[in-house]
């Protein structure tokens, strides 16, 4: 089945309460991941070039997608973040599916995306708690991740919260 029918088949099985649950397909965090990522870069009023490098270089990394691959779930990913108001059921996919360590990565790419454009804004820094409570990750673990994220960009990375 190629891989965009099964993201749409992934989305239109969590719309119905009733639906099974769709297990732990790599795909359903590989795009539940994705929409987060596009909700984060695009926070701080637009998802410019930065972000889309970062975010294109993270699922890369993460997800070992190929090039066909990569651009068919970012598109994906941007139709969903702009059709839905709310983040439960992309955090729910992960949080359910995927043990502590996965989901804090998944908090490390969004450090990523909101400091690669070298600013961290209040509501970048809102949506990340807002994520990290939804996932069940402590905030112990959550600033851990953000240290390491400050330790792998460039020291010239401001803070605005």
């Amino acid at each position: 089945m190629p891989m965009i029918n099964r993201i749409r088949s992934l989305f239109a099985s969590m719309d119905t309460p009733d639906a099974p649950d769709p297990g732990r397909d790599d795909i359903d965090k590989r795009l539940a991941a994705a929409v987060l990522l596009v909700e984060a870069g695009a926070l701080d009023g637009g998802f410019g070039d930065q972000e889309r490098t970062a975010m294109n270089a993270i699922l890369t990394r993460e997800f070992e997608l190929t090039a066909e691959e990569l651009e068919t779930l970012v598109a994906e990913a941007a139709e969903v973040q702009n059709e839905s108001n709310h983040l439960v059921r992309f955090t729910r996919a992960i949080k359910d599916a995927y043990p502590l360590e996965e989901r804090v990565v998944v908090i490390e790419m969004l450090w990523e995306i909101v400091y690669a454009d070298g600013i961290l804004h209040d509501y970048e820094a809102n949506l990340l708690r807002r994520v990290s409570g939804l996932l069940y990750v402590p905030d112990r673990d959550q600033g851990e991740a953000r240290k390491r994220v400050l330790g792998r960009i460039s020291p010239s990375t401001e803070q605005k919260t």
